[in-house]
């Protein structure tokens, strides 16, 4: 067994940048993804329809990979997120 410190590991970082920029890579998170949202949208308070109709998906390129983000662009996101946890919940559900 090795001892703290005995263990010398270093990543490839260009193999990494490969593999997470692969279409299969990207179809998974968007699909993760997609799961979150439609878990967020099903358990969303439905007062104006306001809340739940502005949750999306957005993707953003970063330096290694493309980011996949589920937003929300009403104004009241954060005060319901804040009080009922609509997101938190729904990506904890798209887990499996």
């Amino acid at each position: 067994m090795a001892r703290s410190g005995d263990t010398d590991v270093e990543f490839n970082p260009r193999f990494f940048e490969t593999v997470l920029r692969q279409p299969k890579v990207e179809q998974l998170t968007d699909a993760a993804a997609e799961r979150a949202l439609s878990n967020m949208k099903a358990n969303a308070p439905v007062d104006t329809a306001e809340y739940r109709d502005g949750l999306h998906i957005e993707h953003r390129e970063s330096r290694f990979r493309r980011v996949t983000r589920v937003v929300g662009d009403d104004e009241k996101t954060l005060l319901i997120e804040s009080k009922q946890g609509v997101m938190a919940r729904g990506l904890k559900a798209a887990k499996g």
